[in-house]
């Protein structure tokens, strides 16, 4: 019985872990699993990243995809889950901007060269507890590529930081994926901050470290930059 039960509670655990192994560009999704998003080293445990500071923060990915998919500026993206996103957090998107003389396919996104561009905030349900956009579906949020972005080759990240244990240190759980794109008729913005990944996070910072049951939802504080606003 003990056996059976171990087995059962290891089955429940794995099946509140997920991937995200496809991006959506205006609701059209790319082929196939992995082929424009970077395959991750959780692609078959399917655990997070607990370590924010540790190199697999940035992508977690093991190689690079076979594709780079067109996108353009203004798109409405997101990606799909091969589980249900059922644990409390936010959802982060960010960009970096392959530099010249490289390919999206062969950057590995190390530098200061990272900035987000859209997160989620919380708010309380009829039960009292922490809710946030996208919790319980089996795809992320939906975000928007700014307009004023510069064309170019990018690596496109998402996150998912599901904080149901983060009471305790590193074990906030990063649920990511990147994905190769191209983005077309953008404008002259200038992105920032700049950020590295690792870098941009502290195991200690308050929205990584953080009690949700000891907080005021407007009191959460997403961890990373600001937001760029290309206004």
């Amino acid at each position: 019985m003990k056996l059976f039960t171990g087995i059962l509670l290891g089955a429940v655990a794995a099946q509140a872990h997920y991937t995200f192994p496809r991006l959506v560009v205006n609701g059209k999704a790319e082929e196939k699993d992995w082929s424009v998003t970077r395959m991750t080293k959780n692609a078959q445990g399917k655990q997070g990243v607990e370590n924010p500071t540790s190199a697999d923060i940035r992508c977690y990915s093991s190689q690079a995809a076979a594709n780079v998919a067109d996108v353009p500026a203004g798109s409405t993206i997101h990606y799909v889950s091969t589980q249900q996103i059922n644990h409390p957090g936010p959802t982060q998107y960010y960009l970096a901007k392959v530099p010249a003389g490289s390919s999206a396919a062969k950057f590995d996104g190390s530098g200061a060269v990272w900035f987000k561009f859209h997160t989620t905030m919380p708010t309380i349900d009829k039960n009292k507890q922490f809710t946030w956009p996208g919790q319980n579906l089996y795809t992320t949020v939906n975000a928007t590529i700014p307009d004023n972005i510069p064309d170019g080759e990018y690596l496109l990240r998402v996150e998912h930081i599901a904080l149901h244990m983060a009471m305790q240190a590193n074990k906030a759980q990063f649920y990511l994926s990147c994905s190769q794109i191209r983005i077309t008729g953008g404008g002259n913005g200038t992105p920032g901050p700049l950020v590295a990944l690792p870098g941009a996070y502290k195991s200690n910072d308050p929205g990584i470290l953080v009690n949700l049951g000891a907080i005021k939802p407007d009191a959460y504080q997403p961890p990373g930059p600001a937001v760029w606003s290309d206004s």
